[in-house]
Formats: C-alpha cells, structure tokens, sequence
C-alpha cells in the first residue's frame, strides 16, 4: 500500500467527520420538524460512500482504476444531490427580513496526481468538470440560503463547505511539487505532501461537523429556556 500509516488515519478521518456530519444534519431536522434539512443530510452520504471507494483505491496500491471511476461517479451524483437539496430549502425558506448576515469534487482530487481510469481520461476529465461546476453552483446557493436564513446552517458548517475550493487548489499545488518537483509518479507516492492535502480536507469535513453541532446545541438551549419559561 502507499499510503503511510499517518496518511491511513487522515484518510478516515476525513470520511468519518464527513459521515458525522451528515448524521448530525439528518438529527438537526428531525429535532427542529423540518424534512428539508433531514433531506440535506440524507443528500452528503453520496460523497460519503464515495470516499470509501477512494479508501479502496488506496488499499489496492491505487492499481484497480475502476474503483477511481466508481467514486468519481459517485460524487457526481452527490453533488447533484446537494444542490438539489440546497434548492429544495430556498425553495421552503422566506427571504429574511433586514438584518439577515449574509471543493471541483471531493473524491478524485484526493488521490490526485495523473490518475489511470477505466473509462479513460476524456471521460473522466468531463464528469469531473460537470461535478466541479455542479459543487460550485451548490456553494453560491449555500450563501444564498445562509444570507436569506442563518437559521439552518452555522457560518462555520457553510466556511466548511467552502473550504473545500482551499482543500483542491493546495492539492493542485502539492500534486505539481510531487510529481514535477520531486520526481514521484503521483502524489499518492508522496506521503508528506499527500498528507499535508489531505489534511485541509479532514479540517473542512470537521468545520462542518462542528458547525451543525453547535446548531444543535444552540436549538436545544433555546427549547430548553422556552420550556422553562412555561412552567413558571
């Protein structure tokens, strides 16, 4: 396998702060009634299944393609499914009133680096493009929807999702050191600077986590201070 042991944990950690993530959505909406966030929720597990494909990849020395073209499938079909849930709550969410606060996809770019692929490069190219510009149409309507309510998402969950695009370009620029400057076939092969890339990816998935988190937190206190106010 290549990937070093330190370079093991950050990959997990990342699909596992992403699986939490997703988890902790789906809970904010049962809790607060609202089918549209437990649907946002619901619309994350794509990428999350995606990346295992990706753990995969990695687990066979990155020399099954299929398992690169599988995931990078998978979160087409993921991306799509968040900007189809992002339109889904503008479409249930009412412009606020004054006083409102106003990655490209995740898998292939984790392994980066001159990739081989089963359905080929041109193919692979143009779904990777198409995801890329799906993921950032999501991205502008995430703040169209923070701005019109700040409700449903924490600033920190929407930075998260944000940070991505942060995630991809330093992955761009690793996998151009990797292979370019130090001679490695991809940046799979080199575990210091796949590593580094990698790690943006795992704070990224972990903003978001924590950002519903405190959504949580916040909605419980405030339920809790009502109910409180009741029974005086």
């Amino acid at each position: 396998m290549l990937l070093s042991f330190p370079n093991w944990i950050i990959h997990i950690s990342s699909a596992l702060e992403w699986g939490i993530a997703a988890a902790l959505l789906f809970h904010y909406g049962r809790i607060t009634g609202r089918r549209d966030i437990r649907l946002f929720g619901l619309a994350m597990l794509p990428h999350w299944s995606g990346s295992f494909f990706i753990l995969g990849y990695h687990i066979s020395g990155d020399s099954i393609p299929i398992l690169l073209d599988i995931s990078e499938l998978i979160n087409l079909f993921g991306s799509t499914a968040l900007l189809l849930a992002t339109l889904n709550l503008l479409k249930s969410t009412k412009p606020a009133h004054s006083g409102s606060r106003y990655a490209a996809t995740i898998g292939a770019i984790m392994i980066a680096g001159k990739p081989q692929s089963y359905l080929g490069a041109d193919i692979f190219d143009t779904i990777l493009q198409i995801s890329s510009v799906i993921y950032i149409t999501f991205l502008v309507l995430l703040l169209v929807l923070y701005r019109r309510d700040n409700t449903i998402f924490s600033g920190l969950t929407v930075a998260g999702f944000w940070f991505v695009l942060l995630f991809i370009s330093v992955t761009i620029f690793c996998m151009y050191l990797a292979t370019e400057v130090r001679g490695y076939p991809t940046l799979s092969h080199d575990n210091l600077l796949h590593g580094l890339a990698e790690s943006l990816l795992s704070i990224s998935n972990l903003m978001i986590a924590l950002g519903v988190h405190r959504k949580i937190r916040e909605y419980e206190r405030k339920s809790f201070d009502q109910h409180r106010r009741m029974k005086r």
